[in-house]
């Protein structure tokens, strides 16, 4: 059993940064692949980005890529999403969450545990 807590949204000016953080509890986070998903009020749950469970492998969306950064520190039992030129595009709930084994899933219904989500609002 893994539990994801999400922090560091807020609101930002369109071109500003944000950093959100994952923290996950229980002794084996170093063998889970985890992902970053968003979700805007009345669309669906879409990838963000994932990184394997050493952190050697990482993933964007092509709406992402060049912009945010995910990372891991498996000694902290957290992820990270830097999050830098940001647009009022990226307006949304972001969620954390794991899934264990090698895979790196970029669909929602691949992970089996999620955060509660932090909510990220880009101002123009």
């Amino acid at each position: 059993q893994v539990q994801l807590v999400e922090s560091g949204g807020g609101l930002v000016q369109a071109g500003g940064s944000l950093r959100l953080s994952c923290a996950a509890s229980g002794r084996t986070f170093g063998s889970y692949a985890m992902g970053w998903f968003r979700q805007a009020p009345g669309k669906e749950r879409e990838f963000a980005a994932a990184i394997s469970w050493s952190g050697g492998s990482t993933y964007y969306a092509d709406s992402v890529k060049g912009r945010f950064t995910i990372s891991r520190d498996n000694t902290k039992n957290t992820v990270y999403l830097q999050m830098n030129s940001l647009k009022p595009e990226d307006t949304a709930r972001y969620f954390c969450a794991a899934n264990r084994g090698i895979v790196v899933p970029r669909t929602p219904l691949e992970y089996d545990y999620w955060g509660q989500g932090t909510q990220v609002t880009v101002s123009s």
